[in-house]
């Protein structure tokens, strides 16, 4: 065994991209996708702005 084969393997490189142009249907759904994330966002921060949901739960006497 040669000291040189030991170890990770360097992976292949990947061939280049090639730019794809953009149709209708591609550019419509990603501005889709950009408004339902605006959306989310802003519902994320009105949502923080509350307290803690749901803690009531059972309160123990302190009554010594």
């Amino acid at each position: 065994m040669s000291g040189r084969e030991g170890g990770k393997k360097k992976p292949l490189k990947a061939p280049k991209k090639s730019s794809k142009e953009v149709d209708e249907d591609d550019a419509a759904f990603q501005q889709k996708r950009k408004e339902e994330q605006k959306a989310l966002d802003a519902m994320k921060a009105k949502a923080a702005g509350k307290g803690p949901l749901g803690t009531g739960g059972i309160k123990k006497s302190t009554k010594k």
